[in-house]
């Protein structure tokens, strides 16, 4: 029976190139995202349009059409960034921030949450974050909503590590390189590609002995 793969933020880069390959792998996937694109269609997969990760209304709406559907891989890839420096901090720059932390933090909780009855055991579920949500490797400074909401998913992670552990899932938080993608204007250093195989054998190696665990896609574990 083939395995079934649950990608958010599906329309479009990253989470794209996800559904493509791991169809090409063999999964069943269901994409799920705000709004479908072409791109999207294209890959002929089970796409669930309409999926808010931000609001637990839409996410038990997810989890009521699913019903009983075993989930073996569920990748929280939907995410928004906005570089804010500490001048920029406005009034409507920190409203980005609060919804930098809606969507890159609390969405991966909350879309866990509603789909926990989903998994079971030997399921895995991905975090897709960023280094710049680690503290020790800010060197840089700046972007202050995106490093901090990226900081906040890796301790929601690290404690969904923790508490899925009894029911046999294990977790992991994916930085996916520097990409080229929409979000960082395409001026990244590899392409969604090479980024999402990487990820893909994270996801591969992720087991109950390194879960809780936060991997650069290469796989090189990564500081807090």
């Amino acid at each position: 029976m083939k395995k079934t793969a649950l990608v958010t933020g599906s329309n479009r880069g990253i989470g794209l190139d996800l559904c493509k390959q791991l169809k090409q792998n063999g999964f069943q996937v269901i994409a799920t995202c705000r709004q479908r694109s072409t791109a999207l269609d294209d890959l002929d997969v089970e796409i669930i349009e309409d999926v808010e990760v931000s609001d637990q209304k839409s996410l038990f709406k997810l989890a009521n059409t699913l019903s009983a559907r075993r989930i073996d891989w569920l990748i929280n890839n939907a995410g928004i960034a906005n570089g804010i420096a500490l001048n920029d901090l406005n009034e409507e720059n920190i409203s980005s921030c609060k919804r930098m932390f809606e969507v890159n933090s609390l969405g991966p909780l909350l879309t866990t949450q509603a789909l926990t009855g989903n998994l079971g055991e030997g399921s895995k579920v991905a975090i897709i974050t960023s280094r710049m949500g680690s503290i020790a490797d800010n060197d840089s400074g700046g972007s202050y909503g995106y490093r901090m909401s990226k900081a906040a998913v890796n301790a929601a992670g690290k404690s969904l590590a923790i508490d899925l552990k009894p029911q046999g899932v294990a977790v992991a938080m994916l930085h996916p390189g520097w990409v080229k993608t929409d979000m960082t204007a395409y001026d990244g250093l590899i392409d969604t590609s090479e980024s999402v195989s990487g990820l893909i054998e994270r996801m591969n190696e992720l087991n109950l002995e390194n879960t809780g665990s936060f991997w650069h896609m290469s796989g090189e574990l990564l500081p807090w």
